[in-house]
């Protein structure tokens, strides 16, 4: 079992940045596929971004490509988002999750991943 935890979320104004954590235990992420959701009031769940198990490969939605960065430390069994530029539809619960397949297929779908975090709230004012 995998316990996913984030944190790092809040208020912040338009153009803003905030940098989100996902700290596991439990079980080594080393090799896993790491991802970011998010989901809005009234909207489902949407892929934000994923990591390959030793960070050398990135994907990301359209939406946040350029502003967005997905990183992670296996030594410290920790993933990162860092949002930067934030946009009020940027606003959502954040989590984030495990995928313990093929540590190099970055699937953008949530039913592929296996263990999920509980989220951390993202409010951009605008």
């Amino acid at each position: 079992q995998v316990q996913l935890v984030e944190s790092g979320g809040g208020l912040v104004q338009a153009g803003g940045s905030l940098r989100l954590s996902c700290a596991a235990s439990g079980r080594t992420i080393s090799s896993s596929v790491m991802a970011w959701f998010r989901q809005a009031p009234g909207k489902e769940r949407e892929f934000v971004a994923a990591i390959t198990w030793n960070g050398a490969s990135t994907r990301y939605a359209e939406s946040v490509t350029g502003r967005f960065t997905i990183s992670r430390d296996n030594a410290k069994n920790t993933v990162y988002l860092q949002m930067n530029s934030l946009k009020p539809e940027d606003t959502a619960v954040y989590s984030c999750a495990a995928a313990y397949g093929s540590p190099f297929t970055m699937q953008t779908t949530a039913r592929s991943y296996d263990y999920w975090g509980q989220g951390t709230q993202v409010t951009v004012s605008s």
